[in-house]
């Protein structure tokens, strides 16, 4: 009961929020050209500002564990590749492709992984959790620019120069990548017996600090004010295999080989990370992504909204069962 209420108390803020966007939309407090502007400074502007200020505030790269990152790396880049014929097979239209591979992958991991892995084992499992955050989500965010890329709504196929230049430009990407350089820069200091850190100038790192703070209750509000139910009769068939795929296939493939060939080499803390990238719901952030990149926008809030509702159920049997295994 205690996973279950766990699980429900983690999801039960970002559907709240969601909903309020809904209402605030439906009373005309959010117009359809606010919504779509506030997207756009959520994707070039406030996600940026969280993900460098996520990737700067780890403690130390050095002490991250190859094993169980190589694991997640090698398990994410599978999924991917089976997850293409998967999409192609259940929808012909190349928008709602891109949404429905960005829903194989792409967890929500940079909100819930952290608290989650906290929860389940407190200070170790933050620390494992943290650290693969910073292999994690540049690869997550990788990712979902080829999908979007190749994927995109006028079914145009872009060249590798193109899908390179896409991933450089993405401001998601560049603020991780902003990110790791300033972390790089901080050990250099450290080495060098420096006490600066960029916390030291404390105007611009509160201004980081605000930026990053708007990024995912914006998102969430915008993404209940683009919802819409009337669409899910149109979607079904794509979001009932993208809630399957996200809440059950993945999960199961993510944590089940984990326990199956690897449980003598990894720890409860690893196991709660893997909880937090596996069975997580779609990534917020996927939603301003899929409207910069020409891709299935509706869809893709749909994507996740079920899944975040749905998510509560599969993060409490993988937690249920992976306890009853002796993993925590």
């Amino acid at each position: 009961m205690d996973a279950f209420l766990f699980a429900a108390g983690a999801v039960s803020p970002i559907v709240l929020m969601v909903a309020l966007g809904y209402f605030l939309k439906r009373v005309n407090f959010i117009t359809d050209a606010f919504a779509k502007m506030a997207n756009r400074l959520v994707f070039r502007v406030f996600l940026p500002a969280m993900l460098f200020l996520n990737v700067y505030n780890i403690s130390d790269l050095g002490s991250v564990e190859l094993g169980y990152v190589v694991y997640v790396i090698v398990a994410l880049l599978l999924i991917f590749a089976a997850a293409v014929p998967a999409v192609l097979a259940v929808s012909r239209r190349p928008g709602a492709r891109g949404a429905l591979l960005q829903a194989a992958f792409r967890s929500n991991y940079a909100l819930i992984g952290i608290p989650l892995a906290q929860s389940l084992c407190g200070a170790e499992g933050v620390a494992a959790a943290t650290l693969l955050m910073a292999v994690s989500i540049p690869l997550l965010n990788v990712l979902a620019v080829v999908s979007l890329s190749i994927f995109n709504q006028d079914g145009s196929r872009p060249s590798a120069k193109k899908i390179v230049m896409e991933v450089l430009r993405n401001p998601l990407i560049q603020g991780i990548t902003a990110g790791l350089a300033a972390l790089g820069i901080r050990a250099i200091l450290v080495q060098a017996g420096v006490q600066f850190r960029l916390s030291d100038l404390t105007p611009l790192f509160k201004v980081l600090e605000y930026l990053s703070s708007v990024a995912t209750p914006l998102a969430l509000l915008v993404l209940g004010a683009q919802f819409e139910f009337s669409a899910v009769a149109s979607l079904k068939k794509e979001i009932l295999f993208g809630v399957l795929l996200r809440t059950a296939v993945v999960p199961l493939i993510g944590l089940g080989a984990a326990f199956l060939f690897f449980k003598e080499q990894f720890t409860g803390a690893h196991f709660s990370s893997f909880i937090a990238m596996f069975a997580t719901p779609v990534a917020v952030s996927s939603v301003p992504m899929a409207q910069e990149m020409n891709g299935d926008v509706t869809l893709a809030g749909q994507l996740v909204v079920w899944t975040t509702l749905l998510s509560a159920i599969s993060v409490f049997l993988a937690t249920f069962l992976l306890r009853l295994a002796g993993i925590f």
